[in-house]
C-alpha cells in the first residue's frame, strides 16, 4: 500500500488535526504482515568505533563518557588568549524564551468554536502561567490541557494553534556549546576522578565532536567522530607518548605513521609538545592528518587542580576510514546517501522486481502453480480449445479453473506466454525462451544476464489465482482473467520497485517488458 502523499499533504494544509486523525486509518492495527527480512549489513564508520574500543581496551585503557555540551568559561580555562579564536569555531546553544501569554475575548471565541461552551478560561491562563514558569515541560503540554481541561487531543493540539506567541518564539544563546575538541571535557572528567582513582589514570573515549566549519569539503564536516585517550601519571614523556601512539595505530592496521611538531602550539598544549599524526592515502599518495596528540599546559591544568602531566590523543575516525577504504571525500563516506551515487548490480536490481498480486492462500497457490503447469504441457495445442487446471474447493466453494481460448487458429498460449525476465547490465529484459537466436543483444542476455527467476506465465498465474480468491471472497460465480499484448511490467502483473526504476532511469536504461501473451483463465464458482 502506498499512501497519496499529494492528497495527505494538500489535506493537513487546509485542516491538520482532521488530516492527522483521519490518516490514522491509514496504519493497520492488526495481521501477521510483515516479517524481517535478511538484509542487514553494519555500517563502516561504526564498525571501525567498534574495533578502535576493542583496541583500546585490550591495551589497558577503561571507557568513560564524556560531557558534549560544554560551559564558554571552561574554553576560556584551557585556552586562554587563544579562546576567542576557539569560541569562533563552535556551535553555541540557544534556547526558547518562554512568553506571556493573554487569552482575549477573541480568543476565547476562538476557543469555542473549537471546544463548543468552554468556559475554564481561568483554568487554562493558570496553566500557560504555570508553562511559563517552566513547571510544565514543553512535551508536556498537550498532555496537562487534555487532563486538566477534559479536552480530545486534537481539541488541546487546535487551542494551542491558535496562540502565534508559541510559533513566533525566538532562540536566545547561552553560554553553553557543543564541545570542538574532546578536550574541553576531558578536563572536567580528569578534576574529579583525580578524587577517586590512584594514578595512573588510562581512559579513552569514544564520541562527535561539532566545529562550524567555514566550509564544508571532501575533508570536513560539521561534525566528526573521535577517539581520545589521556594517561595521567607522574612521570610520562613525550617519547612515551609517541610510542604508545604508534602501538594503537599500529594495532588498527597501521604501520607507517608519520609524527610532525606543530610550529603553532595550541594553548591548552605544552609548548613543542603538539604533534600530528600523519597516515598516506592509498590512492592519492597523500598524507593525511589523521590524528592530533601532546601534553596539556600546566597552565591548563592549574585551573582545574590537576597537579601531574596528561598525555592526550585524538584519532579522527572519518579521516581513518577513508585511508581504509580509499574513499576520497570524506562526505560519500558518511552520507552515501546525500553525496554519493547510487550503484546496483544486475544482481541487487534482479532482487527488485516482484509480482505485483499475489495469492494469499494455500488453496490459491496451488491454483497459480496448476495454471502454469497446465500452460506449459498445453501451451502450443490449437485452438479453439480448454484444459480444467483445478477442481476443487476455496472458502466453502467448488472452484473450477480452467484455461482457455476460444479463438481460432492460434494456440492456448501465446508466443510471448513464457519469456523470462533478465536484468542485463542495468536493464530489465523480457527474453523468450527460443527463437530470436541471431538477435546479438538477446543472446547476450540470455547468457549473461542474471535471470529474476519470473516468467510472465508466473506472473499471470498468480494474478490470476489472486482475482479468484476474491471473487470466491465476493460471493461471484465466475471469475475471469485475460491478458493480451504486453507493453509494460504492470500489464503481466509484475512490479519494478521505484527504486530500481529511478536507478535504471537516471542510467539511461530500458524496462522492456512486452510480448503477445494472449492467455486467459476461467473459474466457475459454485
Amino acid at each position: 500500500m502506498k499512501f497519496d502523499l499529494a492528497r495527505i499533504r494538500a489535506s493537513a494544509k487546509k485542516d491538520y488535526e482532521s488530516a492527522w486523525l483521519e490518516t490514522a486509518n491509514l496504519i493497520k492495527k492488526e495481521g501477521r504482515l510483515f516479517t524481517l527480512r535478511g538484509k542487514g549489513k553494519p555500517n563502516e564508520l561504526q564498525e571501525l568505533i567498534a574495533k578502535v574500543r576493542r583496541v583500546l581496551l585490550q591495551l589497558g585503557f577503561s571507557e568513560v563518557s564524556v560531557p558534549v555540551i560544554i560551559d564558554k568559561k571552561e574554553v576560556m580555562a584551557q585556552y586562554g588568549p587563544e579562546a576567542p579564536v576557539i569560541l569562533d569555531r563552535l556551535f553555541f546553544l540557544a534556547g526558547l524564551d518562554r512568553p506571556d501569554i493573554g487569552i482575549s475575548q477573541k480568543r476565547i471565541q476562538e476557543i469555542r468554536k473549537v471546544v463548543p461552551g468552554f468556559d475554564r478560561v481561568k483554568d487554562l491562563q493558570k496553566i500557560f502561567r504555570r508553562y511559563k514558569e517552566g513547571k510544565i515541560a514543553a512535551d508536556d503540554m498537550l498532555e496537562t490541557l487534555m487532563r486538566e481541561l477534559d479536552l480530545k487531543e486534537e481539541q488541546a493540539s487546535k487551542i494551542l494553534s491558535l496562540f502565534s506567541e508559541f510559533k513566533d518564539l525566538k532562540p536566545i544563546p547561552t553560554d553553553l556549546t557543543l564541545r570542538s575538541h574532546t578536550s574541553g571535557g576531558w578536563f572536567l572528567v580528569l578534576r574529579e576522578l583525580l578524587k577517586r582513582e590512584p594514578l595512573p589514570l588510562q581512559l579513552f573515549s569514544v564520541g562527535q565532536k561539532f566545529r562550524r566549519e567555514q566550509r564544508l569539503d571532501p575533508t570536513h564536516l560539521y561534525e566528526s567522530w573521535t577517539a581520545s585517550i589521556v594517561i595521567v601519571a607522574e612521570e610520562i614523556s613525550l617519547e612515551d607518548g609517541q610510542r604508545i601512539t604508534r602501538e594503537i595505530l599500529s594495532r588498527l592496521g597501521f604501520d607507517r605513521v608519520k609524527f610532525s611538531i606543530k610550529t603553532a602550539t595550541s594553548k591548552y598544549y605544552a609548548p613543542k609538545t603538539e604533534f600530528e599524526v600523519f597516515v598516506e592515502h592509498p590512492k592519492t599518495g597523500e598524507s593525511i592528518e589523521v590524528g592530533d596528540a601532546g601534553f596539556y599546559s600546566p597552565v591548563a591544568l592549574s585551573n582545574y587542580d590537576i597537579p601531574y602531566p596528561v598525555f592526550n590523543l585524538g584519532i579522527g575516525l572519518e579521516r581513518m576510514l577513508m585511508i581504509q577504504t580509499g574513499e576520497t571525500d570524506i562526505r560519500a563516506l558518511v552520507y552515501p546517501y546525500l553525496y554519493k551515487k547510487t550503484r546496483f548490480t544486475d544482481s541487487d536490481l534482479s532482487k527488485m522486481i516482484k509480482f505485483e498480486r499475489e495469492p494469499k492462500t494455500e488453496v490459491g497457490r496451488k491454483i497459480s502453480a496448476a495454471i502454469v503447469r497446465i500452460a506449459k504441457k498445453h501451451g502450443d495445442e490449437p485452438s479453439p480449445c480448454e484444459f480444467k487446471a483445478f477442481d476443487g474447493e476455496m472458502g466453502g466453494r467448488r472452484v473450477v479453473v480452467k484455461v482457455v481460448e476460444p479463438e481460432s487458429n492460434t494456440k492456448l498460449i501465446g508466443p510471448a506466454g513464457f519469456n523470462e525476465v533478465y536484468v542485463y547490465d542495468g536493464n530489465v529484459i523480457g527474453v523468450p525462451v527460443k527463437g530470436w537466436e541471431k538477435d546479438e543483444f538477446l543472446n547476450a542476455v540470455r547468457k549473461q544476464g542474471t535471470p529474476t527467476g519470473l516468467t510472465y506465465m508466473e506472473a499471470f498465474a498468480a494474478l490470476a489465482a489472486r482475482e479468484i480468491e476474491e471473487a470466491v471472497d465476493r460471493g461471484d460465480k465466475e471469475a475471469k482473467v485475460r491478458v493480451r499484448a504486453v507493453k509494460s511490467p504492470s500489464d503481466i502483473n509484475l512490479a519494478v520497485s521505484e527504486v530500481a526504476q529511478r536507478y535504471i532511469t537516471s542510467n539511461r536504461k530500458q524496462i522492456d517488458i512486452r510480448g503477445p501473451v494472449f492467455v486467459t483463465v476461467v473459474a466457475e464458482i459454485t
